[in-house]
């Protein structure tokens, strides 16, 4: 196996009829693979520096907490609603059939930090919006956002974009 697609197992009909679910924990039990994900979510940002790492729910934590060793710096959860203890702030955001809410710690960045955001996949780019929300309501400056998958059918690369971020993603499948 030579690109980290070719870890990435395709689960059909999960978790609906239709859809074809891009399941990366396949990626994250081979080692050499593993590798090569983070090796290449860290390949654009090459001598840049960044102050925090912020994950997002659940699987950005995987990937969030090897990239942050990878550049020596700390690493923030962005959680769903009700998952961390102490204050927060929260950012609501809309899914296909409802509204979500994550939360962050309210001291987990300091102005003017740079973060790196990261995640598993990049679907509508709700989750990620909200994040980087939260760390620009705290002061932090999003340098990037990193994903191993994107589905550009869907838009969330475009709506990241819009937001004048700047988007890396490993592999992409259309027409999801």
């Amino acid at each position: 196996m030579t690109k980290v697609e070719d870890y990435i197992r395709t689960i059909a009909d999960f978790p609906h009829e239709g859809i074809m679910f891009r399941d990366v924990t396949t990626l994250f039990a081979d080692p050499r693979g593993f590798r090569m994900a983070i090796d290449q979510l860290l390949h654009p940002y090459a001598g840049l520096r960044f102050d925090k790492v912020v994950g997002l729910e659940a699987r950005g934590f995987i990937l969030g907490g090897a990239v942050a060793h990878q550049l020596s710096t700390g690493f923030v959860p962005v959680r769903k609603k009700g998952k961390l203890p102490g204050r927060v702030i929260s950012e609501s955001y809309t899914l296909e059939y409802g509204e979500a809410v994550v939360e962050v710690h309210d001291d987990a960045l300091s102005p003017g930090e740079k973060v790196l955001i990261v995640d598993d996949l990049l679907a509508t780019g709700g989750t990620a919006e909200a994040g980087i929300k939260l760390c620009e309501r705290l002061g932090a400056e999003v340098i990037g956002c990193a994903f191993i998958v994107d589905l550009p059918d869907l838009g969330g690369r475009a709506r990241l974009e819009a937001l004048g971020m700047e988007v890396h993603a490993l592999c992409a499948y259309a027409g999801e």
